[in-house]
């Protein structure tokens, strides 16, 4: 009997250093005779201790790997922020980029159409100056000539021409121009066109 409570005693001393190891609490020997219940054994007592300290250490690892699941979350979400944050990035250049494409294209069309405004003054300037000629061809015509001339001219060009002259020369030309081409020209006068 004497080994059998020496045993036990040993027992529980290794028991007890490993559950110290493992941050549990320790049973002493004279709790463990006294705790038991009748007819166990000092071996029935290692084994439930040994049970008692398996389920913290299973809930320990459950801890770890929640916490390992946890940190590979982090880890997915950190590296989806950097990508997103790359397109944001690349986006950012690609509309600065076409804010500058629109910025130099609205700047050609400006350009384009000062260009055409001049170019079109510039003509009308030209028409100008070569109706001025023409008018001061038909003041220095006799009138009989110049109203034969201006009689056989596109409609529009002879209401641009009669509208250039001052009233006394058309007055001159118009006993031979035809009449309903001086009708057309005094309605004109008297609209306002």
């Amino acid at each position: 009997m004497n080994k059998v409570k020496l045993i036990s005693v040993a027992l529980i001393c290794t028991l007890g250093c490993g559950l110290t190891l493992l941050n549990l609490p320790q049973v002493s020997a004279g709790s463990a005779g006294q705790g038991a219940a009748p007819g166990s054994t000092a071996s029935d007592a290692a084994k439930d201790a040994l049970s008692a300290s398996q389920q913290p250490v299973n809930a320990s690892r459950a801890a770890r790997e929640e916490k390992a699941l946890q940190d590979a979350r982090r880890q997915q979400l950190a590296e989806k922020e950097a990508a997103l944050a790359a397109k944001e990035l690349e986006l950012k250049k690609l509309s600065a980029k076409l804010e500058s494409q629109i910025k130099a294209l609205e700047d050609n069309k400006k350009r384009l159409d000062e260009s055409l405004k001049v170019q079109t003054d510039q003509q009308k300037k030209k028409q100008d100056e070569k109706i001025q000629k023409m008018v001061k061809l038909f003041k220095t015509m006799r009138g009989e000539q110049a109203g034969k001339m201006i009689d056989t001219l596109r409609e529009d060009l002879a209401m641009t021409l009669l509208s250039r002259l001052d009233t006394k020369t058309v007055a001159k030309l118009a006993p031979f121009i035809s009449q309903p081409r001086v009708v057309k020209w005094v309605t004109e006068n008297l609209q306002g066109k």
